[in-house]
């Protein structure tokens, strides 16, 4: 069958329409044609789809006249339709969209409604230098999204700045489609690939490689211990200078609201844009003082342990079960024949057992105390039955809080308890309340203790036990059940756990790019 190249608006609606007769998710990857490396990479992500099956991806190749200001290169941008759908169809896309002008803008720009982007996000970077331009790009996209209505619109992070905008644009309008950013493809000497690469002579194209070892530079001065803006940027100007660049500009923002910073925070972007010979070229770097910290609280049987294990596993972050050390300590205290008023007087105790958590060979964690592997025997009936009332005293919170945030001073895990991010970790970069009702909790926890073998009381009654550790955790005294203020709810019901982790995954790469923190590679298929 011929790849399929549509050039009108009804061509794309016929499309469209047998594609969502079909069943499959729709993935759009937007572009101005001149296709590279970079956008078959975001053609390969589409097709791999987003937790819902087998997408078919849509490319889209428009040169688009709105975003291209004056004396810019509109009328020499590069254009060869015929390899970039070679391209295109080679990186695994089911068509390409390629309308002229008119079909984008049937009544001419005059007649054109703009989407305007909020100015505060267009007034550094790229946004100081070309006014109108991501009025200009926010406009395109938004009508395709309008002919396409996508599930998915995967965009690459090396325009960051087009990607915050973008994502703010589709929040705003409310638009039914999922933002994904995808990191920055490079050559192999680090330069960004960009279709005006191809403008560069030889010897400008070498000099352009001092982009990316420039902000290199940069990123060791931050390591380092330097925060100020001014020593960071000129690490980044000068060498350029030195191999005969010219730049536009150096520029310290914070990553999200691109507000201009005079000292480096804990997570902020270093971005430049530099003119070499008749090229205009852009790259940045993230500065980053730690890995980042994920911290996931809800009520018990809202399937946190099941999510976050994978979810952990997919980011290439550290699974921390804090619901597991505080069941290993119930356990410890029922071990032991304790009351619970005696615990205060043992907290020197407690503060020398030695919990330990680790990963078997087939993925799944391990719980050891003071030796003894207690994995399964934490999750007896009467281990939940007294886990909460454990949890609730201050020197059991005490010693494992002390334990969970030491954990936690080098970063890159993932945490799941109850008062994660309120009370351990308030500066985590993703804070997310997972739950679902306590009749979907309790049909989860009756499967559960069938699976382990336990006896399986009434659904009733689970929930009305359900219910009753919900009103324990959440009036304790100390470090009660409460979502964060800046905390994203995710209620689960009907969700399956694929689906789960990958909104999991949308909301961490919202907050933290690939950029910044790649995601393992993909294990090589046979």
């Amino acid at each position: 069958m011929p790849f399929p190249l549509l050039t009108s608006r009804t061509e794309l609606s016929r499309w469209c329409t047998e594609i969502r007769a079909s069943g499959r998710p729709l993935h759009v990857v937007p572009t101005m044609g001149a296709l590279h490396r970079g956008h078959q990479e975001l053609i390969r992500r589409a097709a791999r789809g987003g937790g819902s099956g087998s997408p078919a991806v849509l490319v889209s190749v428009f040169v688009n006249p709105l975003q291209f200001g004056a004396g810019e290169d509109f009328e020499r941008y590069p254009r060869d339709l015929t390899a970039d759908a070679g391209l295109a169809a080679a990186a695994g896309a089911d068509a390409l969209f390629a309308p002229n002008a008119e079909e984008i803008y049937p009544g001419g720009a005059a007649a054109l409604t703009r989407i305007q982007p909020p100015a505060q996000l267009q007034a550094s970077l790229c946004g100081r230098q070309r006014p109108g331009h991501f009025e200009g790009v926010a406009t395109v996209v938004a009508r395709l999204l309008a002919l396409v209505r996508p599930d998915r619109l995967l965009l690459g992070e090396k325009d960051w700045q087009q990607l915050v905008i973008l994502r703010r644009v589709v929040a705003d309008l409310a638009l039914p489609v999922t933002v994904q950013g995808c990191g920055t493809v490079r050559e192999p000497d680090g330069l960004a690939c960009s279709s005006r690469n191809r403008y560069l002579s030889p010897v400008e194209r070498q000099r352009a490689a001092m982009l990316p070892v420039a902000l290199a530079r940069a990123g060791e001065l931050y390591r380092s211990g330097e925060r100020q803006a001014a020593p960071l940027l000129e690490a980044v100007r000068a060498p350029l200078e030195a191999v005969g660049l010219t730049v536009e500009y150096g520029e310290l923002v914070e990553p999200h609201g691109l507000q201009p910073l005079r000292q480096a925070s804990s997570f902020c972007l270093l971005a430049v844009a530099a003119r070499c010979g008749s090229s205009r070229l852009i790259d940045h770097t993230f500065l980053m003082s730690r890995p980042p910290i994920v911290a996931i609280d809800g009520p018990a049987g809202a399937g946190k342990s099941t999510v976050t294990r994978a979810f952990a596993q997919r980011l290439g972050l550290l699974y921390l079960d804090t619901g597991a050390m505080y069941r290993a300590l119930t356990w410890w205290v029922q071990r032991q024949g304790l009351d619970l008023s005696s615990l205060p007087d043992l907290a020197p105790q407690l503060q020398l057992l030695d919990l330990q958590l680790s990963l078997a060979e087939d993925g799944s964690q391990r719980v050891k105390l003071d030796g003894q592997d207690v994995t399964e025997a934490i999750r007896s009936p009467e281990v939940t039955a007294l886990v909460s009332q454990v949890a609730a005293q201050p020197c059991v919170r005490n010693v494992l809080t002390r334990q969970q945030q030491a954990l936690g001073r080098r970063g890159g895990l993932v945490a799941e308890g109850r008062d994660i991010g309120t009370a351990v970790f308030p500066d985590a970069e993703l804070k997310v309340f997972l739950t679902a009702t306590p009749a979907e909790r309790a049909r989860r926890r009756a499967l559960d203790l069938e699976q382990r073998g336990f006896a399986v009381p009434p659904l009733a009654e689970l929930e009305a036990q359900i219910a009753e550790r919900d009103h324990l955790d959440s009036t304790r005294a100390v470090a009660p059940l409460l979502q964060a203020e800046d905390a994203v709810a995710l209620v689960t019901d009907g969700l399956t756990i694929e689906a789960v982790i990958q909104r999991l995954v949308d909301l961490f790469r919202e907050r933290v790019p690939e950029d910044a923190w790649p995601a393992p590679a993909e294990p090589l298929q046979d």
